[in-house]
């Protein structure tokens, strides 16, 4: 923190409306400075050293790096720096993973700013937040978002869980390669899960199996 006790904060978002709309919202407090605000990831890297922030306010989705491999190398640049993560998505993968990186928070771009400041300063004093809509996240424990797959998508998340490539589920269920495709994308879009791996580990963790056919 400054002399005056207020809490540094470095914004890190790829759209310029946001880095404007926070640091002008931010602004407004008086317990708060707004040290920089960088649209890429690796340009607050290079930046953080010498603004040394408090807290880094940082979106997920930025091109080049993205903002929770981007936790661990912020970590080693300003080892004080507790990081807060804002996004828009709840997907437990992107959550948990942000988790293990380093993160100290995470919250969800469409809560109010008054939140958005309550976790700046919870984090800011050693604690951790996560907004209604994160813990409702990890708290889930999948069954719900399961029962959203068809059983042709359920299928395919198990096959892929499995290791089988899109050319082998096509073949076993007797459907094109590109349906294939299709399906794995919707499953990707309905679990909030973005990587083959995250999906394999959601399959294994919810014990899904193949339906009767």
């Amino acid at each position: 923190m400054t002399r005056d006790g207020k809490i540094r904060v470095m914004l890190v978002d790829n759209h310029q409306m946001v880095l404007d709309g926070l640091r002008a919202v931010l602004e407004t407090y008086d317990e708060i400075e707004v040290v920089a605000a960088s649209s890429t990831a690796r340009a607050a890297l290079e930046l953080a050293p010498s603004v040394r922030p408090d807290i880094v306010l940082m979106d997920i989705n930025m091109p080049h790096l993205n903002g929770i491999d981007c936790i661990e190398r912020m970590k080693r640049q300003v080892p004080s720096a507790r990081i807060l993560m804002l996004s828009m998505h709840d997907s437990r993968e992107y959550i948990s993973t942000s988790i293990m990186r380093g993160a100290s928070g995470y919250i969800l771009k469409d809560v109010s700013t008054a939140e958005i400041v309550t976790a700046i300063q919870t984090v800011a004093q050693g604690g951790t937040y996560f907004s209604s809509g994160v813990s409702e996240a990890l708290l889930d424990g999948g069954e719900k978002k399961a029962r959203n797959l068809s059983a042709r998508e359920n299928d395919v998340l198990v096959m892929v869980a499995d290791g089988n490539s899109n050319r082998e589920i096509a073949a076993r269920l007797n459907i094109s390669e590109a349906t294939v495709e299709t399906h794995r994308k919707n499953i990707k879009r309905k679990l909030g899960i973005a990587t083959t791996a995250g999906l394999t580990r959601y399959a294994i963790e919810n014990q899904l199996h193949l339906s009767d056919q």
